[in-house]
């Protein structure tokens, strides 16, 4: 074999093993992580409590004071 069909090899091997590694721990990252909850976070503006609710509905009565609220927007 040539030198550059052995570099090549090398060069191709390398990076089958590293691109191996990071699937790997991807996989192992998703299967340790816990999974998203779809629920609504809501933050009540009389009393200012956090609580989620149902991801579909718009308004939600607060469990502490009983005031409606619309779901808190993060930016």
């Amino acid at each position: 074999m040539r030198a550059e069909h052995l570099i090549f090899l090398y060069v191709v091997l390398g990076l089958a093993i590293f691109a191996g590694l990071a699937l790997f721990e991807e996989r192992r990252r998703r299967s340790f992580e816990p999974a998203r909850d779809p629920d609504q976070v809501f933050r009540c503006q009389q009393c200012s409590l956090v609580y989620t609710d149902d991801p579909e509905v718009e308004r939600s009565r607060c469990p502490a004071c009983g005031k409606t609220n619309h779901p808190f927007e993060f930016r």
